[in-house]
């Protein structure tokens, strides 16, 4: 039976992804974007595996542990961009562990050594890593030598992306609120320090639901030091308080980066809704599978959301 023709829509993490998997499961699969890497917001991600903040919890959760298996399997491949790494979350009084990241393999309990000052508990665990930088090429790699083809195609509609392939999957991302008309979608403005790694091996999370998420995350060459969660403010420039406010509360988790020289400020949108959207719609005889929306966690659960995009147009008998 001949391959049916697949059009993804976005080459960030989540369109790349899908694509890829689509890929290996024999269809015949091309990307078109407004923006390909570097030019994406995917570039601009701490990206650990993290999955926070993100709804509906059950489902996130099930695609949070599909992307961890798979990110531990590319960190064999030294090319991938992935790295596991230990570290700790931490956890104020009244905050409770996440029950995902207590109960994945080796994680333990934080000893009270272990613990900053105003932390009442923690989880030691090991992490992915993934160097955007490094993994979105990778991808792209990846994708080419399948066959795959990616274009810079700016689209006025889903419908006019259906005249392309009788299946597309909508990971357009933010721009879902124009190509889809989802009036749900919303901007995260995000903020972050690459800073100087220097004896930095271990990262450090406090994901406190009061005052947003501090993050000190070393990647091979450098270290991510985040971050802001403002939602609804689109201005890219960066904040220079909120470089300063971000410095300080790393600092507070690993005490080594506040004096670690900056080498760059970064500032992206996140793609936000109040539940991401992954289902399968009906046009005619033609199909969308929508996969957007997905917040901060996009890398987290790429893989799971790729998989159930995978299996729907199986499950369809599109092939």
């Amino acid at each position: 039976m001949q391959a049916q023709s697949v059009l993804v829509v976005g080459c960030g993490v989540i369109g790349l992804t899908s694509a890829l998997e689509l890929q290996r499961a024999g269809f015949r699969v091309s990307i078109a974007a407004r923006a390909l890497p570097p030019d994406t917001v995917s570039n601009v991600a701490a990206a650990i595996w993290s999955p926070y903040a993100v709804s509906p919890p059950g489902r996130c959760d099930a695609w949070a542990n599909v992307s961890y298996g798979r990110f531990r399997e590319l960190a064999r491949d030294v090319s991938s961009g992935v790295i596991m790494r230990t570290g700790i979350e931490l956890y104020p009084p009244d905050c409770e562990s996440a029950a995902l990241v207590s109960a994945l393999p080796g994680a333990r309990p934080a000893r009270e050594e272990e613990l900053r000052p105003g932390y009442a508990s923690g989880v030691v665990f090991e992490a992915p890593v993934i160097e955007t930088g490094i993994y979105l090429p990778w991808l792209m790699r990846q994708f080419g030598a399948g066959g795959g083809v990616i274009e810079v195609a700016d689209f006025a509609s889903l419908e006019e992306a259906l005249e392309r392939a009788p299946i597309v999957v909508n990971c357009s991302g933010l721009g879902a609120r124009e190509l889809a008309r989802d009036a749900t979608m919303y901007a995260i403005r995000g903020q972050i320090l690459r800073v100087e790694r220097g004896a930095v091996e271990k990262f450090a999370l406090d994901h406190d639901p009061s005052g947003g998420t501090t993050y000190v995350i070393p990647r091979s060459n450098d270290c991510v030091l985040g971050g802001t969660r403002e939602e609804r403010r689109e201005d890219l420039r960066p904040d220079a308080r909120q470089s300063e406010d971000i410095r300080r509360r790393c600092a507070n988790l690993v005490p080594a980066v506040g004096t670690a020289r900056v080498l760059q400020t970064l500032v992206g949108l996140r793609p936000g809704r109040p539940v991401v959207r992954l289902e399968l719609e009906r046009r005619g005889a033609r199909t969308i599978v929508h996969n957007y929306g997905h917040g901060g966690a996009g890398v987290t659960l790429s893989w799971g959301c790729a998989s159930e995009v995978r299996d729907r147009l199986l499950q369809t008998g599109v092939t």
